[in-house]
């Protein structure tokens, strides 16, 4: 019996140019009547201005907070009438924006988007209010121990660099954004040739592309953004101390990754996965929490920002078991670069990575996501059909060089939250 033939997913996505020259992803399904869209413009708070950390941030708030002639309250009311859901979000590299809309509420749905996009309105009373959700949740950060390790490490490995700010904001540096640098901001981010587009659902193409130059046409050509400077982790083996009584310890640690265009960077994928990015399998899991129960949870993961790119982790632990948590922490990253996986450690790793893809296919919002993530990132559709092909095809030697490659002398970045038994000498 002939096995069967392989769903193509690159075949079902439609590349849309518009007549105003939108460029979009489009996958019609018509399985339910719902359409969801997720955009982004690239520049997010890495554009913040010099002592304003948070514009972005505030600005992502503020653009469903009153546009055109409908204010805050009229706004929320007219999306919640509809069933629509509108929202944005800032990270370091991308300015987010995501719609979901039922089929008979579409027109409704593009109508207030333009608005919010196109004519922010930047009232005083909503600025404040969000200015004040900001704060609070920086606040809440600053005495959380896992926040507060996340911020010691960025800092120590971008320092003078954007990236060491919080992309939501700065205590002592939220307050000092006016409605100015929001208008300054939203012209300078929110333009044509920094979008990207993603479409999933119940709509075909000329109604997509009329509705998607009506959103976005207006908007400025060209973005004006700062330059962003490549960088690389700073202070490898350096251990950062921060000092809170509490009874056990918030430990990040890091090192340099692979770009996402690196050739590497799938081997890297899997490589990770056996480390310690594979949930309950991983060989920190079992060797921190499962042997020695230091832990009820540790991972890492490869974080890609465009002018960066780390292997990360972290986890938590008794202060008097943080120093043998960070030996064998090291001591795994130095047998995985000494040794690499095991052939069996490679086989089920490449089988779960590809099994699991299919879950980012399951909803339309999921789709819609992925579709953004990958443009992001500069792939064409096709990657979605190479991608489980490129992990299959990672071989032992690959995965055995990449593993020393990737986790080299195992030295880290590490940052400390807490009172660790004998201090945190290295």
């Amino acid at each position: 019996m002939n096995a069967p033939a392989k769903v193509s997913r690159a075949s079902r996505v439609q590349n849309l140019v518009t007549p105003a020259g939108i460029k979009a992803w489009l996958v019609e399904d018509y399985a339910v009547p719902l359409v969801a869209m997720d955009f982004s413009f690239a520049g997010g708070a890495a554009q913040d201005p010099q002592g304003k950390a948070g514009a972005a941030s505030i600005l992502a708030g503020m653009l469903d907070e009153g546009a055109g002639d409908l204010d805050s309250e009229a706004f929320q009311r007219a999306l919640d009438d509809h069933a629509i859901r509108l929202h944005f979000s800032a990270d370091r590299d991308e300015f987010t924006g995501h719609m979901q809309t039922l089929t008979r509420n579409l027109g409704k749905a593009f109508e207030l988007a333009t608005l919010a996009l196109n004519a922010p309105r930047f009232d005083a009373e909503p600025l404040e209010r969000v200015r004040g959700q900001i704060n609070a949740a920086l606040k809440r950060e600053s005495k959380d121990p896992d926040a507060m390790a996340a911020r010691a490490w960025r800092r120590a490995a971008w320092p003078d660099h954007p990236y060491a700010r919080s992309a939501r904001g700065e205590l002592g540096e939220v307050d000092a954004i006016v409605r100015d640098d929001l208008v300054l901001l939203h012209k300078s981010l929110l333009a044509r040739d920094a979008l990207k587009v993603a479409v999933v659902g119940a709509i075909d193409a000329a109604t997509l592309s009329a509705r998607l130059d009506a959103l976005f046409g207006g908007l400025p050509a060209h973005a004006t953004h700062r330059p962003v400077p490549e960088v690389e982790i700073a202070g490898l083996d350096r251990r950062v101390l921060v000092d809170l009584d509490v009874p056990q310890v918030n430990i990040r640690y890091g090192r340099p990754g692979l770009k996402r265009h690196d050739p590497d960077f799938i081997a890297a994928t899997v490589v990770n996965h056996i480390w310690g990015g594979g949930s309950f399998t991983s060989r920190l899991w079992q060797e921190v929490r499962e042997k020695r129960g230091l832990t009820y949870s540790i991972y890492s993961m490869l974080s890609t920002p465009r002018a960066s790119a780390a292997l990360i982790g972290a986890t938590s632990t008794k202060n008097e078991r943080a120093m043998e948590s960070l030996g064998v922490i090291t001591q795994e990253a130095e047998r995985m670069a000494a040794e690499g996986p095991t052939e069996e450690e490679l086989e089920k790793a490449k089988k779960y990575l590809v099994g699991s893809y299919a879950l980012r296919f399951d909803t339309s919002n999921k789709i819609a996501g992925h579709l953004l993530q990958l443009q992001q990132e500069g792939f064409d559709a096709g990657y979605l059909d190479r991608r489980n092909a490129e992990i299959e095809a990672v071989t032992i030697a690959d995965a055995r060089r990449v593993a020393k490659r990737l986790l080299g002398d195992g030295k880290f970045l590490v940052a400390v939250v807490g009172r660790p038994e004998g201090g945190c000498a290295n």
